[in-house]
């Protein structure tokens, strides 16, 4: 993030308002971006993130167990996993897949296949 100069809070800017949602280069990843900058110099923001099932679970001594979380306890509950965020200088051509070299294609596919 400190590379591309990106926040946190302008990483969940771009998540809740994407401008465009496509399907990320990893399997089963998705992608969203917003356009920024000026119109003679415009930029776009990506952040690719996968959605995943989790367990809920809540310690019998916090607050939370007594009141609303109390029969949720072994629900799951859909959680979303930040893969990557980036710049990219321009406008990306719609539909198309970015061009990506094979060797950061493989390393992304053992990270996500790791984490599962």
């Amino acid at each position: 993030m400190r590379q591309y100069q990106l926040s946190e809070s302008r990483i969940r800017r771009v998540l809740r308002n994407p401008e465009r949602k496509e399907v990320g280069i990893a399997p089963g990843t998705i992608a969203v971006m917003q356009v920024i900058g000026a119109k003679k110099n415009q930029k776009e923001i990506w952040v690719m993130y996968q959605i995943t099932n989790s367990k809920l679970k809540v310690p019998r001594r916090s607050p939370a167990y007594s009141g609303t979380l109390r029969g949720r306890q072994n629900s799951k509950l859909k959680k979303i996993k930040i893969i990557s965020a980036w710049r990219y200088p321009g406008r990306s051509p719609i539909g198309k897949p970015l061009p990506i070299p094979d060797d950061i294609l493989e390393e992304l596919n053992k990270i996500i296949c790791s984490d599962i």
